[in-house]
């Protein structure tokens, strides 16, 4: 049951081996280990720079899909002061 997979605690090894895919495809790429982190960095520093944007939950991935890697950036709007 999928509702059942959102209360499980994911085993240990289940971290290692998503950490390792994550690693050997940055390493495919040639980006540097913490590629990732690197980005998230620059995008907070700079859309900090915008109140629109709420910079501090700025996430940034590596996915992928069978042989098929992808960029993932989530800059979210922050929350409107006068809404509701």
């Amino acid at each position: 049951m999928p509702i059942l997979n959102f209360f499980r605690r994911r085993r240990s090894s289940e971290v290692a081996k998503k950490r390792l895919m994550m690693v050997l495809s940055y390493e495919r790429k040639g980006l540097p280990t913490n590629f990732a982190e690197l980005l998230q960095k620059d995008l907070i520093d700079v859309f900090s720079k915008y109140p629109q944007f709420d910079s501090n939950r700025i996430e940034v991935e590596i996915k992928s899909k069978g042989d098929v890697y992808e960029l993932w950036i989530s800059i979210p709007f922050a929350k409107e002061s006068g809404s509701r």
